[in-house]
């Protein structure tokens, strides 16, 4: 069992993806931009955004299950472009005014922080 309570689920059992930092902050960002846009008006970017922030996490734990480094690689690369994509959706919403300044400078803060623990997860798959 793990031993951090951030570390396991409701269940008491932890599994690889749990015990990385970038699957606890990916989860976090999809919390967030689940609630960002308005749910009228923007459904489009609004879609966008679901799928983008929910990609993050499912291919950051395909990645943990995978045994090859080359093919952890591969999903944390997409992840990561995920979360590029991610930023971009925030960066629209914020110029149509569909996000405040708060929410933004969260989102972005979260995306920074997984862009930046995606590259290094790919590129020590990669070495």
């Amino acid at each position: 069992m793990a031993s951090n309570a951030a570390e396991i689920d409701a269940t008491g059992v932890a599994v690889d993806c749990d015990r990385l930092d970038a699957y606890r902050v990916a989860r976090e960002l999809d919390a967030v931009a689940f609630r960002a846009l308005p749910r009228r008006g923007c459904a489009g970017l609004r879609d966008q955004l679901d799928r983008a922030s929910s990609s993050i996490v499912l291919n950051i734990a395909e990645g943990c299950g995978r045994f090859a480094r080359a093919e952890k690689a591969h999903f944390y690369l997409i992840a990561r472009g995920s979360a590029m994509e991610c930023v971009a959706v925030f960066d629209l919403a914020l110029s149509r005014g569909l996000v405040g300044p708060p929410v933004y400078r969260k989102a972005r803060g979260l995306l920074v922080r997984l862009v930046q623990m995606l590259t290094q997860l790919s590129q020590r798959m990669q070495a």
